[in-house]
């Protein structure tokens, strides 16, 4: 069994991230493997963020940090469910400057909603699209944000070198038989045609508003109750084509 993407992903992230650093120019801080001390403090729970001490974000091991990577960064970005190649552009910039605005940035790449939450809607179009195109579009993105910072005469050099190897390894990450990857467990679109289409809107509905009072519903995969809700009157209103996980229920 080959390595997982998340493997590789994470691999490249660490090592554009590096280790222990506590620049006085960077707004983060003092960071460790690219985990900032408030992120730590954050995922460890303590509150204010100050009272965890310096010492603790320099203590940081390697097993900790791929879970916070993980859990704020992978899956919140849905990486997983992108094409290979665009899982790596789409998580290294989230890891750089949050997943907030890595998923809005390739939202307007794929001309959908930018609510920041990388839904069905999202997933479909992006399945339409040239995954190489995409990636060399959300990296060019990525730089033109970069440029706008006030610390890039501090750091604009090596912000520079890291998009430039970020966007090397997922280019070389897509297969060359084909510049488009289809989302697991999704059909072609055109079950989604006419009719068909509402009646997923109406379960995903459903589903949605079961998920927000407490009633765990396994068939539209890790997406919470409002994410469907807001998908749902999505495709209502605008008719857009989706790809979901439905062979998994």
């Amino acid at each position: 069994m080959g390595v997982s993407r998340w493997t590789v992903c994470l691999g490249h992230v660490l090592d554009a991230e590096g280790g222990y650093v506590d620049h006085p120019a960077d707004p983060g801080g003092a960071t460790n493997m690219g985990i900032t001390h408030k992120t730590l403090a954050r995922w460890r729970n303590i509150s204010p963020w100050w009272e965890l001490e310096k010492s603790e974000v320099r203590a940081l091991g390697r097993s900790e940090a791929a879970a916070i990577y993980k859990a704020l960064y992978w899956d919140r970005c849905k990486a997983g469910s992108l094409p290979a190649g665009l899982d790596l552009a789409v998580f290294d910039y989230a890891v750089n400057s949050g997943p907030d605005r890595a998923v809005r940035t390739l939202q307007a790449l794929v001309g959908v909603t930018q609510d920041g939450f990388v839904g069905p809607i999202t997933l479909g179009e992006i399945a339409r699209r040239d995954t190489r195109a995409l990636v060399e579009a959300l990296c060019d993105q990525r730089m033109g944000f970069l440029q706008k910072l006030s610390g890039w005469a501090s750091f604009g050099r090596g912000w520079s070198s890291r998009v430039a190897r970020i966007r090397e390894a997922a280019l070389a990450a897509i297969p060359l038989q084909s510049t488009t990857q289809p989302i697991k467990g999704a059909d072609d679109m055109s079950f989604l045609d006419g009719r068909k289409t509402y009646f997923v809107a109406g379960l995903m509905l459903i589903v949605g508003l079961a998920q927000s009072f407490g009633i765990a519903i396994d068939a539209f995969g890790d997406y919470s109750g409002p994410q469907l809700i807001m998908e749902a009157f999505a495709i209502i209103f605008l008719r857009k084509g989706i790809k979901t996980d439905l062979g998994r229920a």
